[in-house]
Protein backbone atom coordinates (compact mmCIF):
# COMPACT_ATOMS: atom_id res chain seq x y z
CA UNK A 1 0.00 0.00 0.00
CA UNK A 2 1.38 3.32 -1.13
CA UNK A 3 0.61 6.20 0.77
CA UNK A 4 -0.99 8.84 -0.41
CA UNK A 5 0.96 11.46 1.53
CA UNK A 6 4.17 9.90 0.14
CA UNK A 7 4.44 11.38 -3.18
CA UNK A 8 2.14 12.23 -6.13
CA UNK A 9 1.72 9.59 -8.24
CA UNK A 10 1.95 9.32 -11.80
CA UNK A 11 1.57 6.96 -14.78
CA UNK A 12 0.96 6.81 -18.38
CA UNK A 13 -0.44 4.45 -20.41
CA UNK A 14 1.63 3.95 -23.43
CA UNK A 15 0.57 2.01 -26.47
CA UNK A 16 2.29 1.66 -29.97
CA UNK A 17 -0.33 3.24 -33.00
CA UNK A 18 0.36 -0.20 -35.03
CA UNK A 19 -2.68 -2.01 -34.70
CA UNK A 20 -5.79 -2.18 -32.51
CA UNK A 21 -6.45 -1.59 -29.15
CA UNK A 22 -6.37 -4.78 -27.80
CA UNK A 23 -7.97 -6.05 -24.55
CA UNK A 24 -4.68 -6.97 -22.61
CA UNK A 25 -3.18 -3.32 -23.26
CA UNK A 26 -7.14 -1.87 -22.62
CA UNK A 27 -6.65 -3.08 -19.00
CA UNK A 28 -3.05 -1.91 -18.28
CA UNK A 29 -4.47 0.89 -19.26
CA UNK A 30 -7.82 0.82 -17.08
CA UNK A 31 -5.26 -0.75 -14.14
CA UNK A 32 -2.92 3.02 -14.08
CA UNK A 33 -6.17 4.93 -14.56
CA UNK A 34 -7.96 3.31 -11.35
CA UNK A 35 -4.70 3.37 -9.16
CA UNK A 36 -4.08 6.85 -10.08
CA UNK A 37 -7.39 8.28 -9.23
CA UNK A 38 -7.04 5.93 -6.06
CA UNK A 39 -4.09 7.62 -4.73
CA UNK A 40 -5.14 11.33 -6.40
CA UNK A 41 -2.50 11.46 -8.65
CA UNK A 42 -2.19 12.05 -12.38
CA UNK A 43 -2.92 9.49 -15.01
CA UNK A 44 -0.88 10.54 -18.94
CA UNK A 45 -1.10 9.35 -22.12
CA UNK A 46 1.79 8.65 -24.46
CA UNK A 47 1.52 7.33 -27.98
CA UNK A 48 4.94 5.73 -29.26
CA UNK A 49 5.19 6.27 -33.00
CA UNK A 50 8.07 5.73 -33.46
CA UNK A 51 7.74 3.10 -35.66
CA UNK A 52 7.66 5.56 -38.79
CA UNK A 53 7.05 2.21 -41.08
CA UNK A 54 4.39 0.69 -38.48
CA UNK A 55 2.32 3.64 -36.57
CA UNK A 56 -1.20 4.54 -38.50
CA UNK A 57 -3.17 7.64 -38.20
CA UNK A 58 -5.95 5.85 -38.18
CA UNK A 59 -4.38 3.31 -35.38
CA UNK A 60 -3.75 6.27 -33.25
CA UNK A 61 -7.59 7.52 -33.64
CA UNK A 62 -8.73 3.81 -32.62
CA UNK A 63 -6.86 4.47 -29.27
CA UNK A 64 -8.30 7.75 -28.52
CA UNK A 65 -11.81 6.32 -29.39
CA UNK A 66 -11.30 3.32 -27.50
CA UNK A 67 -10.03 5.17 -24.30
CA UNK A 68 -12.88 7.44 -24.63
CA UNK A 69 -15.19 4.80 -24.82
CA UNK A 70 -14.23 3.22 -22.02
CA UNK A 71 -14.44 6.76 -19.77
CA UNK A 72 -10.26 6.40 -19.25
CA UNK A 73 -9.44 10.34 -19.76
CA UNK A 74 -5.84 11.62 -19.26
CA UNK A 75 -5.19 14.38 -17.38
CA UNK A 76 -2.70 16.05 -19.70
CA UNK A 77 -2.50 16.45 -23.37
CA UNK A 78 -1.27 13.49 -24.78
CA UNK A 79 2.78 12.81 -25.46
CA UNK A 80 3.82 11.72 -28.91
CA UNK A 81 7.14 10.47 -28.42
CA UNK A 82 8.42 10.96 -32.37
CA UNK A 83 7.83 14.61 -31.28
CA UNK A 84 10.92 14.04 -29.37
CA UNK A 85 13.69 12.67 -30.63
CA UNK A 86 15.91 15.41 -30.23
CA UNK A 87 15.57 15.22 -26.86
CA UNK A 88 16.38 10.49 -26.84
CA UNK A 89 19.76 11.77 -28.78
CA UNK A 90 20.73 14.43 -26.48
CA UNK A 91 20.63 12.41 -23.48
CA UNK A 92 22.13 9.46 -25.64
CA UNK A 93 24.90 11.97 -26.69
CA UNK A 94 25.44 12.70 -23.36
CA UNK A 95 25.84 9.41 -21.73
CA UNK A 96 28.65 9.06 -25.00
CA UNK A 97 30.64 12.24 -23.67
CA UNK A 98 30.50 10.85 -20.90
CA UNK A 99 31.82 7.50 -21.45
CA UNK A 100 29.23 5.19 -20.51
CA UNK A 101 27.96 4.73 -24.55
CA UNK A 102 30.16 4.10 -27.55
CA UNK A 103 29.90 4.11 -30.96
CA UNK A 104 30.06 0.69 -32.65
CA UNK A 105 30.80 0.06 -36.40
CA UNK A 106 29.96 -3.41 -36.59
CA UNK A 107 28.65 -4.45 -40.07
CA UNK A 108 25.70 -6.49 -40.52
CA UNK A 109 27.51 -9.22 -41.43
CA UNK A 110 30.17 -9.03 -38.58
CA UNK A 111 26.72 -8.72 -36.33
CA UNK A 112 24.98 -12.37 -38.00
CA UNK A 113 28.56 -13.83 -37.78
CA UNK A 114 28.73 -12.94 -33.66
CA UNK A 115 24.99 -14.85 -33.44
CA UNK A 116 26.23 -17.46 -35.40
CA UNK A 117 28.98 -18.12 -33.39
CA UNK A 118 27.37 -17.70 -29.93
CA UNK A 119 24.37 -20.20 -30.78
CA UNK A 120 27.18 -22.62 -31.84
CA UNK A 121 28.85 -22.53 -28.44
CA UNK A 122 25.39 -22.96 -26.62
CA UNK A 123 25.13 -19.32 -25.61
CA UNK A 124 21.96 -16.34 -25.99
CA UNK A 125 22.92 -14.76 -29.73
CA UNK A 126 23.77 -11.17 -28.17
CA UNK A 127 26.28 -8.86 -29.26
CA UNK A 128 29.78 -9.44 -28.06
CA UNK A 129 30.85 -5.82 -26.86
CA UNK A 130 33.42 -5.95 -29.84
CA UNK A 131 33.45 -2.06 -30.55
CA UNK A 132 33.35 -1.47 -26.55
CA UNK A 133 36.94 -0.37 -25.80
CA UNK A 134 38.07 0.38 -29.19
CA UNK A 135 39.17 3.49 -30.71
CA UNK A 136 36.18 4.69 -32.51
CA UNK A 137 39.10 6.01 -35.03
CA UNK A 138 40.39 2.07 -36.12
CA UNK A 139 36.56 2.40 -38.01
CA UNK A 140 36.66 3.06 -41.45
CA UNK A 141 36.18 7.04 -42.54
CA UNK A 142 32.50 7.54 -42.99
CA UNK A 143 31.51 3.94 -41.77
CA UNK A 144 27.94 4.05 -40.35
CA UNK A 145 27.53 3.29 -36.45
CA UNK A 146 25.33 2.94 -33.81
CA UNK A 147 25.87 4.19 -30.56
CA UNK A 148 25.48 1.21 -27.44
CA UNK A 149 24.92 1.59 -23.44
CA UNK A 150 27.53 -0.05 -21.37
CA UNK A 151 25.69 -2.76 -19.84
CA UNK A 152 27.14 -4.17 -16.44
CA UNK A 153 29.30 -6.85 -16.31
CA UNK A 154 29.46 -7.83 -12.53
CA UNK A 155 26.62 -8.13 -10.11
CA UNK A 156 23.09 -8.42 -10.72
CA UNK A 157 20.55 -5.89 -11.12
CA UNK A 158 17.46 -6.55 -8.46
CA UNK A 159 13.84 -4.92 -9.29
CA UNK A 160 10.97 -5.31 -6.52
CA UNK A 161 8.23 -5.46 -8.68
CA UNK A 162 4.58 -3.81 -6.36
CA UNK A 163 2.89 -7.02 -8.24
CA UNK A 164 5.80 -9.93 -8.95
CA UNK A 165 8.05 -9.12 -5.74
CA UNK A 166 11.36 -9.07 -5.98
CA UNK A 167 13.36 -10.41 -9.30
CA UNK A 168 16.55 -10.73 -10.06
CA UNK A 169 18.93 -11.24 -12.60
CA UNK A 170 22.70 -11.37 -13.48
CA UNK A 171 24.67 -8.72 -15.32
CA UNK A 172 26.33 -10.95 -17.38
CA UNK A 173 23.06 -11.81 -19.10
CA UNK A 174 22.34 -7.70 -20.01
CA UNK A 175 23.91 -6.59 -23.66
CA UNK A 176 25.51 -3.61 -24.50
CA UNK A 177 21.91 -2.58 -25.82
CA UNK A 178 21.54 0.09 -28.82
CA UNK A 179 20.29 3.80 -28.11
CA UNK A 180 20.53 5.43 -31.36
CA UNK A 181 20.17 3.51 -34.85
CA UNK A 182 22.62 4.14 -37.37
CA UNK A 183 20.09 6.83 -38.96
CA UNK A 184 19.93 8.20 -35.40
CA UNK A 185 16.69 7.52 -34.56
CA UNK A 186 16.07 6.12 -30.69
CA UNK A 187 15.17 2.61 -29.94
CA UNK A 188 11.88 1.72 -28.08
CA UNK A 189 14.08 0.67 -24.57
CA UNK A 190 15.78 4.35 -25.08
CA UNK A 191 12.81 6.22 -25.90
CA UNK A 192 10.58 4.66 -23.12
CA UNK A 193 13.38 5.61 -20.19
CA UNK A 194 14.14 9.45 -21.30
CA UNK A 195 10.27 9.86 -21.65
CA UNK A 196 9.13 8.44 -18.89
CA UNK A 197 12.03 10.25 -16.64
CA UNK A 198 10.80 14.08 -18.75
CA UNK A 199 7.42 13.11 -17.88
CA UNK A 200 7.71 12.35 -13.70
CA UNK A 201 6.03 9.27 -14.10
CA UNK A 202 6.65 7.40 -10.37
CA UNK A 203 5.03 3.81 -11.32
CA UNK A 204 5.17 2.10 -14.34
CA UNK A 205 2.31 -0.98 -14.38
CA UNK A 206 2.42 -2.79 -17.85
CA UNK A 207 2.33 -6.84 -19.23
CA UNK A 208 4.48 -8.85 -17.58
CA UNK A 209 6.07 -9.58 -21.30
CA UNK A 210 7.93 -6.14 -20.51
CA UNK A 211 9.49 -7.48 -17.76
CA UNK A 212 13.03 -8.29 -19.53
CA UNK A 213 12.68 -4.71 -21.05
CA UNK A 214 12.67 -3.28 -17.58
CA UNK A 215 16.28 -4.70 -16.48
CA UNK A 216 17.74 -2.88 -20.19
CA UNK A 217 16.07 -0.07 -19.01
CA UNK A 218 17.52 0.28 -15.64
CA UNK A 219 21.10 0.52 -16.74
CA UNK A 220 19.75 3.75 -19.18
CA UNK A 221 18.05 5.47 -15.45
CA UNK A 222 21.69 4.14 -13.46
CA UNK A 223 23.51 5.52 -16.10
CA UNK A 224 21.68 9.21 -16.07
CA UNK A 225 21.68 8.65 -12.03
CA UNK A 226 17.91 9.18 -12.64
CA UNK A 227 15.63 7.64 -9.78
CA UNK A 228 13.76 4.25 -10.99
CA UNK A 229 9.95 4.82 -11.24
CA UNK A 230 8.55 2.06 -9.41
CA UNK A 231 7.51 -1.24 -11.46
CA UNK A 232 4.45 -3.12 -11.50
CA UNK A 233 4.17 -5.45 -13.73
CA UNK A 234 0.74 -7.38 -14.67
CA UNK A 235 -0.13 -10.96 -15.98
CA UNK A 236 -1.14 -11.11 -19.12
CA UNK A 237 -4.84 -11.94 -20.49
CA UNK A 238 -5.26 -15.85 -22.37
CA UNK A 239 -7.97 -17.37 -24.25
CA UNK A 240 -10.32 -19.77 -22.68
CA UNK A 241 -8.01 -22.09 -23.45
CA UNK A 242 -4.86 -20.89 -21.88
CA UNK A 243 -3.26 -19.96 -25.16
CA UNK A 244 -2.01 -16.58 -26.30
CA UNK A 245 -5.68 -14.66 -26.85
CA UNK A 246 -6.46 -14.00 -30.01
CA UNK A 247 -8.81 -13.59 -33.09
CA UNK A 248 -9.66 -16.90 -32.85
CA UNK A 249 -11.21 -16.94 -29.25
CA UNK A 250 -14.01 -14.50 -30.09
CA UNK A 251 -13.25 -10.28 -29.77
CA UNK A 252 -9.83 -9.06 -28.85
CA UNK A 253 -9.88 -5.50 -29.41
CA UNK A 254 -11.89 -2.70 -27.37
CA UNK A 255 -13.76 -1.22 -30.61
CA UNK A 256 -14.59 -5.05 -31.12
CA UNK A 257 -16.30 -5.27 -28.11
CA UNK A 258 -18.09 -1.62 -28.50
CA UNK A 259 -19.65 -3.31 -32.33
CA UNK A 260 -21.09 -6.20 -31.05
CA UNK A 261 -22.84 -4.50 -28.16
CA UNK A 262 -21.05 -4.80 -24.59
CA UNK A 263 -21.24 -1.27 -22.20
CA UNK A 264 -17.80 0.34 -21.60
CA UNK A 265 -19.17 -0.12 -18.07
CA UNK A 266 -19.42 -4.07 -18.11
CA UNK A 267 -16.19 -4.41 -20.33
CA UNK A 268 -14.54 -2.41 -17.48
CA UNK A 269 -16.46 -3.68 -14.60
CA UNK A 270 -14.85 -7.56 -16.01
CA UNK A 271 -11.62 -6.61 -16.96
CA UNK A 272 -11.21 -4.97 -13.55
CA UNK A 273 -12.24 -8.25 -12.22
CA UNK A 274 -9.84 -10.45 -14.39
CA UNK A 275 -7.12 -10.33 -12.00
CA UNK A 276 -8.13 -8.55 -9.53
CA UNK A 277 -10.27 -8.85 -6.53
CA UNK A 278 -11.88 -7.86 -3.64
CA UNK A 279 -13.43 -10.45 -1.81
CA UNK A 280 -16.93 -11.70 -3.26
CA UNK A 281 -17.86 -8.42 -4.73
CA UNK A 282 -18.58 -8.75 -8.83
CA UNK A 283 -20.50 -5.71 -10.22
CA UNK A 284 -18.70 -2.08 -9.06
CA UNK A 285 -19.38 1.21 -10.27
CA UNK A 286 -16.66 3.80 -11.61
CA UNK A 287 -16.98 5.29 -8.08
CA UNK A 288 -16.33 2.00 -6.32
CA UNK A 289 -13.89 0.93 -8.60
CA UNK A 290 -11.28 3.89 -7.55
CA UNK A 291 -11.92 3.55 -4.08
CA UNK A 292 -11.40 0.15 -3.68
CA UNK A 293 -8.49 -0.37 -6.39
CA UNK A 294 -4.87 -0.94 -5.26
CA UNK A 295 -2.06 -2.70 -6.94
CA UNK A 296 -1.64 -4.98 -4.04
CA UNK A 297 -4.90 -6.62 -5.08
CA UNK A 298 -3.65 -7.91 -8.23
CA UNK A 299 -2.55 -11.48 -8.47
CA UNK A 300 0.94 -12.85 -10.33
CA UNK A 301 -0.92 -15.24 -12.44
CA UNK A 302 -2.36 -15.37 -15.84
CA UNK A 303 -5.82 -14.93 -16.39
CA UNK A 304 -8.28 -16.47 -19.16
CA UNK A 305 -10.96 -14.86 -20.97
CA UNK A 306 -14.28 -15.95 -19.48
CA UNK A 307 -15.96 -14.49 -22.29
CA UNK A 308 -19.64 -16.35 -20.87
CA UNK A 309 -18.81 -14.37 -17.59
CA UNK A 310 -18.47 -10.87 -19.59
CA UNK A 311 -22.12 -11.71 -21.29
CA UNK A 312 -23.15 -12.05 -17.85
CA UNK A 313 -21.86 -8.45 -17.06
CA UNK A 314 -23.23 -6.97 -19.79
CA UNK A 315 -26.40 -8.33 -19.06
CA UNK A 316 -26.50 -6.98 -15.80
CA UNK A 317 -25.18 -3.57 -16.24
CA UNK A 318 -28.10 -3.52 -19.26
CA UNK A 319 -30.34 -3.57 -16.89
CA UNK A 320 -28.69 -0.61 -15.00
CA UNK A 321 -28.80 1.05 -17.81
CA UNK A 322 -30.24 4.56 -18.34
CA UNK A 323 -33.88 3.81 -20.62
CA UNK A 324 -32.84 6.79 -22.87
CA UNK A 325 -29.38 6.26 -23.69
CA UNK A 326 -29.96 2.34 -24.79
CA UNK A 327 -33.01 3.68 -26.77
CA UNK A 328 -30.73 5.75 -28.46
CA UNK A 329 -28.53 3.08 -29.15
CA UNK A 330 -31.09 0.80 -30.71
CA UNK A 331 -31.68 3.54 -32.99
CA UNK A 332 -27.89 3.84 -34.21
CA UNK A 333 -28.26 0.11 -34.20
CA UNK A 334 -31.24 0.20 -36.38
CA UNK A 335 -29.45 2.09 -39.21
CA UNK A 336 -27.44 -1.27 -40.01
CA UNK A 337 -30.71 -3.58 -39.79
CA UNK A 338 -32.55 -4.44 -42.80
CA UNK A 339 -36.17 -2.87 -43.49
CA UNK A 340 -36.96 -1.49 -40.24
CA UNK A 341 -38.19 2.59 -39.82
CA UNK A 342 -36.23 4.31 -37.64
CA UNK A 343 -38.61 7.63 -36.86
CA UNK A 344 -39.32 9.08 -33.92
CA UNK A 345 -42.57 6.78 -33.66
CA UNK A 346 -40.21 4.01 -33.50
CA UNK A 347 -37.93 5.62 -31.19
CA UNK A 348 -41.02 5.99 -28.76
CA UNK A 349 -41.77 2.71 -29.13
CA UNK A 350 -38.64 1.22 -27.88
CA UNK A 351 -38.08 3.79 -25.46
CA UNK A 352 -41.89 2.49 -23.86
CA UNK A 353 -40.74 -0.93 -24.37
CA UNK A 354 -37.20 -0.68 -23.18
CA UNK A 355 -37.77 -1.48 -19.45
CA UNK A 356 -39.11 -5.13 -20.17
CA UNK A 357 -36.70 -5.34 -23.82
CA UNK A 358 -33.05 -4.68 -21.34
CA UNK A 359 -34.47 -7.71 -18.93
CA UNK A 360 -34.24 -10.06 -21.86
CA UNK A 361 -31.02 -9.23 -23.47
CA UNK A 362 -27.58 -9.81 -22.63
CA UNK A 363 -25.65 -7.52 -25.67
CA UNK A 364 -26.67 -3.96 -27.37
CA UNK A 365 -26.94 -5.84 -30.39
CA UNK A 366 -29.62 -8.45 -28.85
CA UNK A 367 -31.25 -5.65 -27.92
CA UNK A 368 -32.04 -3.92 -31.32
CA UNK A 369 -32.92 -7.40 -32.83
CA UNK A 370 -35.05 -8.17 -29.94
CA UNK A 371 -36.52 -4.20 -30.53
CA UNK A 372 -36.77 -4.71 -34.30
CA UNK A 373 -40.29 -5.32 -34.76
CA UNK A 374 -41.18 -2.24 -33.36
CA UNK A 375 -39.55 -0.73 -36.54
CA UNK A 376 -41.03 -2.92 -38.99
CA UNK A 377 -43.93 -2.11 -40.83
CA UNK A 378 -47.09 -4.30 -42.06
CA UNK A 379 -46.76 -6.75 -43.89
CA UNK A 380 -44.81 -8.27 -41.12
CA UNK A 381 -42.33 -11.10 -41.62
CA UNK A 382 -43.32 -14.15 -39.86
CA UNK A 383 -40.57 -16.69 -38.09
CA UNK A 384 -41.39 -20.46 -38.70
CA UNK A 385 -42.38 -20.86 -35.37
CA UNK A 386 -44.63 -17.79 -35.75
CA UNK A 387 -46.49 -19.06 -38.86
CA UNK A 388 -46.61 -22.40 -37.06
CA UNK A 389 -48.60 -20.33 -34.33
CA UNK A 390 -50.65 -18.61 -36.71
CA UNK A 391 -53.20 -21.34 -37.48
CA UNK A 392 -56.55 -20.41 -39.15
CA UNK A 393 -57.98 -20.63 -35.94
CA UNK A 394 -56.08 -18.67 -34.76
CA UNK A 395 -56.65 -16.12 -37.08
CA UNK A 396 -60.34 -15.91 -36.52
CA UNK A 397 -59.75 -16.04 -32.73
CA UNK A 398 -57.63 -12.65 -33.66
CA UNK A 399 -59.96 -11.13 -35.74
CA UNK A 400 -62.72 -11.04 -32.86
CA UNK A 401 -60.03 -10.40 -30.24
CA UNK A 402 -59.46 -7.17 -32.44
CA UNK A 403 -62.80 -6.03 -32.06
CA UNK A 404 -62.49 -5.69 -28.37
CA UNK A 405 -59.13 -3.95 -28.43
CA UNK A 406 -60.64 -1.76 -30.78
CA UNK A 407 -63.00 -0.21 -28.40
CA UNK A 408 -60.41 -0.09 -25.81
CA UNK A 409 -59.56 3.40 -23.77
CA UNK A 410 -56.94 4.25 -22.48
CA UNK A 411 -54.81 1.54 -24.41
CA UNK A 412 -53.03 1.18 -21.15
CA UNK A 413 -50.97 -2.35 -20.29
CA UNK A 414 -53.26 -2.57 -17.11
CA UNK A 415 -56.53 -2.22 -19.68
CA UNK A 416 -55.18 -4.46 -22.20
CA UNK A 417 -54.81 -7.18 -19.55
CA UNK A 418 -57.88 -6.91 -18.58
CA UNK A 419 -59.34 -6.81 -21.87
CA UNK A 420 -57.65 -10.31 -22.85
CA UNK A 421 -58.21 -11.84 -19.37
CA UNK A 422 -62.54 -11.33 -19.98
CA UNK A 423 -61.69 -12.21 -24.12
CA UNK A 424 -60.38 -15.44 -22.26
CA UNK A 425 -63.04 -16.71 -20.04
CA UNK A 426 -66.02 -15.55 -22.41
CA UNK A 427 -64.59 -17.80 -24.86
CA UNK A 428 -63.46 -20.24 -23.11
CA UNK A 429 -59.45 -20.09 -23.78
CA UNK A 430 -56.58 -19.97 -21.49
CA UNK A 431 -54.83 -16.85 -21.48
CA UNK A 432 -51.96 -18.44 -22.89
CA UNK A 433 -54.08 -19.49 -26.02
CA UNK A 434 -54.93 -16.05 -26.34
CA UNK A 435 -51.21 -14.45 -25.91
CA UNK A 436 -49.07 -16.53 -28.17
CA UNK A 437 -50.68 -15.88 -31.52
CA UNK A 438 -51.51 -12.24 -30.41
CA UNK A 439 -47.28 -12.12 -29.87
CA UNK A 440 -47.17 -13.72 -33.14
CA UNK A 441 -49.10 -11.60 -34.70
CA UNK A 442 -47.97 -8.12 -33.41
CA UNK A 443 -44.20 -9.03 -33.68
CA UNK A 444 -43.52 -11.62 -36.66
CA UNK A 445 -42.27 -13.92 -33.41
CA UNK A 446 -42.74 -16.90 -30.93
CA UNK A 447 -41.13 -14.22 -28.08
CA UNK A 448 -41.70 -10.78 -27.02
CA UNK A 449 -41.64 -8.68 -23.74
CA UNK A 450 -45.20 -9.66 -22.06
CA UNK A 451 -48.15 -9.26 -24.54
CA UNK A 452 -49.55 -6.04 -22.53
CA UNK A 453 -46.52 -4.19 -22.68
CA UNK A 454 -46.17 -5.14 -26.07
CA UNK A 455 -49.35 -4.07 -27.21
CA UNK A 456 -49.17 -0.68 -25.40
CA UNK A 457 -45.91 0.26 -27.17
CA UNK A 458 -47.06 -0.31 -30.42
CA UNK A 459 -50.02 1.47 -29.27
CA UNK A 460 -53.48 0.74 -30.60
CA UNK A 461 -53.79 1.95 -34.04
CA UNK A 462 -50.63 -0.76 -34.95
CA UNK A 463 -51.63 -3.37 -32.63
CA UNK A 464 -55.14 -3.02 -34.85
CA UNK A 465 -52.96 -2.85 -38.17
CA UNK A 466 -50.42 -5.70 -37.41
CA UNK A 467 -53.98 -7.46 -36.42
CA UNK A 468 -55.37 -6.97 -39.47
CA UNK A 469 -53.21 -7.55 -42.13
CA UNK A 470 -53.53 -11.10 -41.19
CA UNK A 471 -56.24 -10.94 -42.94
CA UNK A 472 -54.55 -9.56 -46.15
CA UNK A 473 -51.78 -12.34 -46.25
Amino acid sequence: MISKDSMTIRTRFAPSPTGLLHIGNARAALFNFLFTRHHGGKFLLRIEDTDRERSTQEAIEVIFAGLKWMGITPDEEPVFQSSREARHREVALDLLKKGLAYKCFCTPEELKEMRESALKEGKPPRYNGLWRDRDPSDAPAGAPYVIRIKAPREGETIITDLVQGEVRVANAELDDMILLRSDGTPTYQHAVVVDDHDMGITHVLRGDDHLTNTFRQTMIYSAMGWDLPHFGHLPLIHGPDGAKLSKRHGASSVMEFCNIGYLPEALCNYLLRLGWGHGDVEILSREEQIQLFDIDGVGRSASRMDYAKLEHFNAVWLRQTDNTRLTNDVMERFKNLKDVQADETTRLRVKTLMPELKERARTLVELAENASFLARRTPLPFTQKAEKILTPEARLMLCELAKDLADLEPFTCEAIDATLRQFAEKHGYKLGQIAQPLRAAVTGSHSSPGIDATLHALGRDETLARLGALHDS
